[in-house]
C-alpha cells in the first residue's frame, strides 16, 4: 500500500508506471459506455455528516438498471471485443451483480452470455439474471465449483470469459465511478471504497491518485473475508462465514487488483457484521436508498472510526442495492432491537390464573405495546408450577423500556432481556 516505507519514490513510481491501468484508460471507458450507464448523482448527506463528524458525499451507483456499479466494468469489457468474440458470445461465473450487469448489456448488444451459479445460488438471483437475458447453468455447491465450470465451458465452447474483477478493462469501466464523483464533488480529499475482489477500488483509487495525489483512497473488507487485507499485511485472519455483505465476500482477491492496491490504496479497514447492518439501517432511515450490505461497508468503516474520518470530505460509493427483501426486514428490525424500541423479556412466573394479566398490565401502565407472547412449562428448569414467559415489545425508546423492567423487578418478577450479538 503507498504508506508502506520499504520502497523508494523513484521504485514505486516506476512500479506504478508499469501497471496495466492509467487515468487514460478510464476516461477511454468513460467515453466508450456513455450513454449506457446511468450517471448516477454524488450528493451530500447533512445528517450523515452530523452523526460522523465527517463532511459525507454519498455516490448512489444502487440507482443503475441492474442496481450495481458492476455494470460499467462488464459493458467496457464488452465493447473492447472483436465481433467474432461477441458473436461466439460470453462466458462468467458469478451469484452477483456481475451476472446482472453483463447479461443486461450482453443481450441488449446481441452477444450471447452465460452465466455459471453454484446451485446453492438464491433463486431470485438466479430468477433476476435470466431476466435481463442471461443463460443460467448451475454448477457445483461453491463460487470455486462454478468458477472452474465455467472455465471449462470457455474452452470447450470458444467463450470469452469476462472477469468480474481481475481485468484491467473492468476496472477501467469501474473506475468512471471516480471521475464522475469528483466532478460532482472536487472537495472531497478521501474515498472510502469496498473491496471484495479490489476491481472498484483498483479503478477509483487510478482516477485518485492521477487527479488528486493527496486525496487518501480507503478500502473496505467484512471482516469474516478480509482476503485482500491478509493478502496485504501478511496476517492470516480467518476467511469465511456468512456475512451481510456477500457482494465482497471473496477468498480470492484479484492478483492484477493486488498489484494495484498495493501501490494506490492508503488503508484498508474491516467491517464486523453489526456496524454494516447499521449502516443498511441508516442509508435507509436516512436518505431513503436501499443498499445491500457491500454498499454500506463504506459507511459502516466510517462510523466505526470516527476519529479518523473527523471534518474530512469522505467520498463513499454506495456500490450495490440488491439485498434481499426478507433479509432487508430483519436487518431493520434487529436495528430497532439493537436501539431499544424492540425487545423480548424473559419473565419468570408462576403458573396460576390471572399470573399473565398482572404482567400485562404493568406493559399497559408504561404504554409498551405487546407484540408477541411465548410460555414455555415443559423444557425449563423450573419447579413444575413456573413457567418462562417471553414476551416481545415495542417501546418509545430506550429509556421506556428500563422503566419498564426497573418496575417489574421492583415487584419481584425475574426479568431479563434477550440480547443480540
Amino acid at each position: 500500500m503507498t504508506h508502506s516505507t520499504d520502497q523508494t519514490a523513484t521504485s514505486a513510481a516506476a512500479i506504478t508506471a508499469a501497471l496495466p491501468l492509467t487515468l487514460a484508460d478510464v476516461e477511454a471507458a468513460a467515453d466508450r459506455i456513455a450513454g449506457a450507464v446511468v450517471r448516477t448523482p454524488t450528493m451530500f448527506s447533512q445528517t450523515l455528516s452530523n452523526i460522523t463528524g465527517a463532511r459525507i458525499w454519498l455516490k448512489f451507483e444502487n440507482l443503475q438498471f441492474t442496481a450495481a456499479y458492476k455494470e460499467r466494468g462488464a459493458l467496457n469489457a464488452l465493447l473492447l471485443m472483436d465481433k467474432a468474440q461477441r458473436e461466439r458470445g460470453v462466458i462468467a461465473a458469478s451469484a452477483g451483480n456481475h451476472s446482472q450487469g453483463l447479461s443486461y448489456h450482453g443481450t441488449r448488444l446481441g452477444v450471447p452470455v452465460t452465466i455459471v451459479m453454484p446451485r446453492t445460488t438464491p433463486t431470485v438471483k438466479v430468477m433476476q439474471t435470466e431476466s435481463v437475458g442471461g443463460n443460467v447453468v448451475l454448477e457445483g455447491e461453491t463460487f470455486d465449483d462454478a468458477y472452474a465450470h465455467a472455465r471449462k465451458l470457455e474452452q470447450q465452447l470458444g467463450l470469452t470469459f469476462v472477469h468480474p474483477f481481475d481485468d484491467p478493462h473492468v476496472a477501467a469501466g469501474a473506475g468512471t465511478v471516480a471521475l464522475e464523483m469528483l466532478a460532482d464533488a472536487p472537495e472531497i480529499d478521501c474515498i472510502v471504497t469496498p473491496i471484495g475482489g479490489g476491481g472498484l477500488i483498483s479503478g477509483m483509487a487510478t482516477v485518485a491518485e492521477a487527479l488528486n495525489p493527496g486525496i487518501e483512497v480507503i478500502g473496505v473488507e467484512a471482516r469474516l473475508f478480509p482476503s485482500m487485507y491478509n493478502r496485504l499485511t501478511g496476517e492470516s485472519l480467518p476467511c469465511g462465514g456468512d456475512t451481510l455483505a456477500e457482494g465482497i465476500a471473496v477468498k480470492e482477491p484479484g492478483q492484477f487488483t493486488e498489484q494495484v492496491i498495493r501501490q494506490r490504496v492508503d488503508d484498508i479497514l474491516l467491517a464486523d457484521e453489526a456496524s454494516l447492518e447499521n449502516a443498511v439501517s441508516l442509508l435507509l432511515q436516512i436518505e431513503k436508498t436501499v443498499v445491500e450490505g457491500a454498499g454500506a461497508a463504506g459507511l459502516a468503516a466510517v462510523l466505526d472510526h470516527p476519529e479518523r474520518f473527523r471534518d474530512r470530505n469522505v467520498g463513499l460509493v454506495l456500490c450495490g442495492g440488491n439485498i434481499d427483501t426478507r433479509l432487508l426486514a430483519n436487518v431493520l428490525l434487529r436495528d430497532l432491537a439493537r436501539s431499544g424500541r424492540l425487545a423480548r423479556l424473559r419473565i419468570t412466573l408462576q403458573d396460576r390464573p390471572g399470573a399473565l394479566y398482572k404482567v400485562m398490565r404493568e406493559f399497559e401502565a408504561h404504554n409498551v405495546n405487546i407484540i408477541e407472547i411465548y410460555h414455555q412449562r415443559i423444557f425449563t428448569t423450573l419447579p413444575a408450577k413456573g413457567l418462562i414467559t417471553d414476551i416481545e415489545c415495542e417501546a418509545r425508546d430506550k429509556q421506556q423500556l428500563v422503566g419498564l423492567i426497573a418496575e417489574l423487578q421492583g415487584k419481584g418478577y425475574s426479568v431479563s432481556q434477550v440480547e443480540l450479538n
